[in-house]
């Protein structure tokens, strides 16, 4: 069974994008990690074509994004200040990311420069995260404890106009998260991901915030972030595809959760060092088709001029008459869907906890 998605001009097999994108989910929820650097591959994998795929991925991330905010909200465990001073940065560096998307997509090499972006990204994420794992993994066979600095610093902590972060208990220059989330947006805005994976780390041993604050900021902070990205690209491309944005977040969500869990209840240092290699292995194969297999894309990406569906052309008018419009439905379907995950999850665990005490 396949359908139609009226934007990007192409045939996927929905049951197949549920399934891979609540395994991202999984992976996601298990390593405190975004899945946009996983799932964007397997969208082009797929026959989406990469420009198609980065803007949607950016949709769906932000619906599994305002889930996650919501629970840490619910936990009191987010600094906003902190986190408005990195969408400052955020904003700046994702109109420079389409800025940039929309000079190689005037020229006719976006599909090149995602391609190659991730084939980089993506094998120096797996080669950092492999050698941490590994090290993690020797470090407990031989019960090895690891004495660390408590001082660390770089050229950014002397910069000026410092400010207090009460909730964080820091005393910090402003253009340390702002040039953090500069760097985050720009990232985004031309490959589709949260950037959590660069500003995790970061708030960790350059801005120096505690460990339980960094999750729920970081998910506060790519909410802002993905809604531009998300915006910016309906309003300058129309890419946003709502059949398949629809397909990805019912996905996430759903293994999102599962994840949280299951990071709950096992050591994923091993699973670690296998989720290093699956992103040296799409590294690799986006290398290949990149490279090698151009004549195969071209043919998989020719299907089009079909009958569409009432739904169909519903989604595609809405979409060239009312750009506008059509991404704020976008942002707003996510956002909802996103809260009303974090919701019911909550829900849910409050029901189980009353049977067990019942019980």
């Amino acid at each position: 069974m396949e359908v139609f998605l009226p934007i990007a001009q192409v045939f996927v097999n929905p049951v197949e994008i549920l399934l891979l994108s609540a395994i991202v989910g999984v992976l996601s929820g298990l390593f405190g990690v975004g899945g946009g650097f996983l799932m964007t591959p397997f969208l082009i994998f797929m026959g989406v074509p990469p420009a198609y795929a980065v803007a949607n991925e950016a949709n769906n991330i932000l619906a599994t994004s305002v889930s996650g905010s919501t629970t840490h909200y619910l936990k009191n465990t987010l600094d906003y200040k902190m986190g408005f001073m990195i969408v400052i940065g955020g904003s700046i560096g994702t109109a420079l990311g389409i800025y940039t998307f929309t000079y190689f997509k005037g020229i006719g090499k976006i599909d090149t420069v995602i391609s190659l972006a991730y084939m980089y990204i993506l094998a120096i994420i797996g080669t950092l995260m492999l050698v941490e794992s590994l090290g993690e993994i020797d470090k407990a066979k031989k019960n090895l404890a690891e004495r660390k600095k408590l001082h660390v610093h770089y050229w950014i902590h002397g910069l000026p106009f410092r400010m207090r972060f009460p909730k964080s208990k820091l005393y910090e220059s402003i253009f340390t998260p702002i040039i953090i989330g500069l760097v985050v947006g720009f990232i985004a805005a031309i490959m589709g991901i949260g950037g959590a994976f660069i500003l995790v780390p970061a708030m960790i041993y350059i801005i120096k915030m505690p460990t339980k604050l960094v999750p729920g900021t970081s998910l506060f902070v790519t909410i802002f972030v993905s809604v531009i990205v998300t915006f910016l690209h309906s309003i300058n491309y129309g890419s946003i595809d709502l059949m398949l944005v629809v397909m990805l977040v019912v996905g996430s969500i759903v293994g999102v959760q599962v994840g949280q869990k299951l990071g709950e209840q096992i050591d994923s240092s091993g699973l670690k060092a296998l989720l290093a290699i699956l992103l040296l292995i799409v590294g690799i194969v986006i290398a290949y088709d990149t490279f090698f297999a151009d004549e195969i894309r071209n043919e998989t990406v020719k299907i089009m001029d079909q009958d569409l569906n009432f739904f169909s052309k519903f989604i595609k008018e809405f979409s060239m008459d009312m750009p506008f419009f059509y991404g704020l439905f976008s942002i707003m379907f996510a956002v909802f869907l996103g809260v009303a995950a974090a919701f019911l999850r909550r829900f849910v665990s409050k029901f189980k906890k009353k049977i067990f005490i019942k019980s």
